[in-house]
């Protein structure tokens, strides 16, 4: 059994598919993290949105008999990976879905891995099919379907194994490839090679 100190989260798939940095300050130089205003707020919004959450109708997940749970926790040595999932919604016949609830106004491709990496953890810690999931956008209040595909899959696999051969190499990686993500970023104190 690995240690869960060692584990990777699942919110670290979703920062190193954005800044792959940010992985590595965590990881590499735990004590230096600042706690943002955005931060807070976000999981404030994110508490208040599970109660909301409660009184949707199943319907829209296209299981009208499913099993709503919250907060759902996972863990697995295999993946070397652990999360905690918002929602979960679980049917008669075995499938689950993921949903994940993200204070912005689309989708992105780190957004979709994050629902992968659910996914798997569903898939091994409860033996259960996922084939799609949600992330819930919050600002809209709508539900967005994301396919967990072999290709998503493979991605998180990908990416869980370059995160834990940064870690052990101690490599710290370039910059994100879109600088404007920078911007806004609590670790751009310490990378003195963006602007």
């Amino acid at each position: 059994m690995i240690d869960d100190r060692h584990m990777l989260i699942v919110t670290d798939l979703k920062q190193y598919s954005y800044c792959a940095r940010v992985v590595y300050y965590e990881k590499c130089l735990p004590q230096v993290r600042p706690r943002t205003y955005k931060m807070e707020a976000g999981k404030d919004v994110h508490d208040d949105e599970k109660a909301r959450a409660a009184r949707r109708v199943m319907t829209q997940y296209d299981a009208p008999d499913g099993v709503r749970r919250f907060n759902v926790d996972l863990s697995s040595d295999r993946l070397g990976l652990r999360g905690i999932v918002d929602e979960v919604v679980t049917t008669p016949d075995g499938r689950a879905i993921p949903v994940d609830y993200k204070l912005t106004k689309s989708v992105s491709s780190n957004h979709r891995i994050q629902l992968a990496a659910y996914a798997m953890l569903l898939e091994i810690c409860e033996g259960l099919s996922v084939e799609r999931g949600f992330v819930y956008l919050i600002p809209l209040r709508k539900l967005v379907p994301v396919a967990i595909t072999p290709r998503l899959r493979d991605s998180v696999l990908q990416m869980l194994a370059d995160i834990n051969a940064m870690i052990r190499t101690e490599t710290m990686p370039g910059p994100a490839r879109n600088e404007s993500l920078c911007a806004a970023c609590e670790f751009r104190r310490f990378c003195n090679d963006v602007l």
